[in-house]
């Protein structure tokens, strides 16, 4: 039974790969597409090119080696076309479980040691919670309950990255590639998602993003609603206070405005509701959540008609203050828990990339060049695709492990360039 489930998924997986070779472009490519995903899926080995082509190909590693190299680092095919077929096969997937409900912006840190890689600055790394030398790229998933897949995906570069002709030249920056920050190009990705007609209603941002009012600006401009985190300092009019000039930029001070810390301080014990929302690995998830209708204190919101929104608070028992605070526009009669657990769908892009970097090497690639960069990153994510789509013919109460193929190990006889036994 079991050799024969293996087999029904690999098939499943064989046909998932051609639907793919079918918008990669040049016959040529057929072949180094089928045996990259097969390597990022089917070791638990680095997911860089050398080790993979060790694997999927043992018996002419070195020729295999610069095949996939120059499949990934410098083939002349279109990621997004390559994004385009990955949706149309897995959204149906997704669909099963209920339709998209949410957008979620997000980004991911790369730690790199070296300096010449696209995009490597001294900037936070979220995967190392700190400032450090790393790549960070800027994402769009789609999400319901129950899975979520990225379908947008940018590399940052910081505006001394971006402004150096001599580095871009190097690494094969477009040219039409120019600086942007974080939230603008995730403004971006929303534009398009629009335009593409992607489903979904509420964009979610964490408070990286959410801060940012030119954002959330932004996607009320589009039609779409947001339930964005945002800092406790986040300024709004004092509740009864009739909403006036905004403060300008940096300005903690201007009158009629509080903080959304303050406000959570000096609500009443009556505002606080202990919710659930979804089910945790052991138990319900519940903490203690407060919402407010508020006027925010931004420059960018429409003076002339300024529009009242969700602050939704959460203040767990036994924490000496409130430890997170959303802004949504969500509609005014939205029930207090629809409420909640759509502020806390945000977990699911969490969930995709610690899979995608520990499942499949998302953070592995080792090539400097942006081709290459988005090449991996798109081919991570169509070999995630096909892992969602398996998992959702599942049953719920069935197992829904990332190990869907089994092991397949670097002979022993395998020794990486460089090594002192290579030597």
């Amino acid at each position: 039974m079991a050799l024969r489930e293996a087999k029904g998924v690999q098939a499943r997986f064989t046909r998932y790969i051609e639907s793919l070779v079918s918008v990669i472009g040049h016959a040529d490519r057929a072949g180094p597409l089928r045996d990259y995903c097969t390597g990022l899926i089917v070791s638990e080995a680095r997911k860089s090119v050398e080790p993979m082509a060790a694997i999927t190909a043992p018996d002419r590693t070195g020729a295999q080696h610069q095949s996939l190299l120059h499949f990934v680092g410098q083939g002349p095919w279109s990621d997004e076309v390559v994004l385009a077929k990955v949706r149309e096969m897995v959204l149906p997937q997704i669909e099963r479980r209920g339709p998209i409900t949410a957008w979620i912006i997000d980004d991911t840190g790369i730690p790199k040691k070296g300096q010449h890689s696209v995009g490597v600055a001294h900037q936070y790394c979220g995967q190392l919670g700190k400032q450090a030398n790393c790549q960070v790229a800027v994402s769009l998933s789609i999400a319901n309950h129950a899975a979520s897949l990225p379908v947008a995906y940018r590399l940052y570069l910081t505006k001394d990255w971006a402004s150096n002709e001599a580095r871009r030249l190097k690494a094969k920056v477009p040219e039409e590639i120019c600086f942007k920050t974080k939230p603008e190009i995730a403004l971006e990705h929303i534009h398009w998602a629009c335009e593409t007609g992607l489903p979904g209603d509420v964009v979610l941002l964490d408070a990286g993003y959410g801060h940012d009012s030119k954002l959330r600006a932004g996607i009320t401009a589009l039609g779409k609603a947001y339930a964005a985190a945002i800092q406790p300092q986040t300024l709004v009019w004092a509740p009864g206070i009739r909403p006036g000039r905004a403060p300008k930029k940096g300005r903690r001070d201007a009158p009629d405005t509080i903080s959304v810390k303050e406000l959570a301080l000096g609500l009443r014990a009556k505002a606080w509701h202990t919710i659930e929302w979804r089910e945790g690995t052991n138990a319900r998830l519940r903490s203690r959540f407060a919402r407010v209708r508020v006027h925010v204190a931004s420059s960018h919101e429409q003076a002339e008609k300024p529009a009242k929104e969700w602050l939704l608070i959460e203040w767990p028992e036994g924490e000496d203050a409130p430890t997170k605070y959303w802004l949504s526009t969500l509609p005014k009669s939205i029930p207090f828990r629809d409420l909640v657990d759509t502020a806390k769908l945000r977990w699911r892009v969490e969930r995709d990339y610690q899979e995608l970097k520990q499942e499949l090497g998302l953070g592995h690639f080792e090539g400097r060049g942006w081709p290459g960069f988005h090449h991996h990153a798109t081919l991570c994510i169509a070999t995630y695709g096909f892992l969602i789509s398996e998992r959702e013919t599942i049953p719920p109460s069935g197992l829904r492990s990332a190990r869907l193929f089994p092991e397949i190990v670097v002979s022993d006889g395998y020794r990486p360039r460089g090594s002192s036994i290579a030597a």
